[in-house]
């Protein structure tokens, strides 16, 4: 819709839903088969794998950003009044869907590898 439009624009894609970095980590992990539990406070915090306790998540303060905010909220109100668009795919959905395609790209590459 983006690209056959007559002007060029920018125009924000989003559910309009807000959830956290920790909500998509769980959900992701979860998609992968594997319960994540939660150990520490702050930067010293520490994602766990419930089952063998391998560290799956850490903080890195490199990927801090200068000026971050408390929340991101995307507002696709122009996308849907000036192209008619709206979004099919939730939260869950589209984590799934990273999760699905993540994993069938390291299969390929080990297959490549040969492994």
């Amino acid at each position: 819709m983006m690209v056959r439009h007559d002007t060029p624009d920018d125009f924000v894609l989003a559910t309009e839903e807000t959830h956290s970095v920790r909500e998509f980590v769980e959900l992701s992990f979860t998609t992968a088969g594997r319960r994540i539990e939660w150990h520490g406070m702050g930067t010293d915090e520490c994602g766990f794998d419930a089952a063998n306790g391998d560290v799956l998540v850490s903080v890195d303060t490199r990927y801090f950003r200068p000026t971050e905010v408390a929340a991101l909220h995307g507002d696709p109100s122009k996308a849907c009044s000036v192209l008619g668009w709206h979004h099919k795919t939730g939260f869950e959905d589209l984590a799934k869907e990273m999760v699905a395609a993540d994993l069938a790209a390291a299969k390929r590459k080990l297959r490549a590898n040969g492994a």
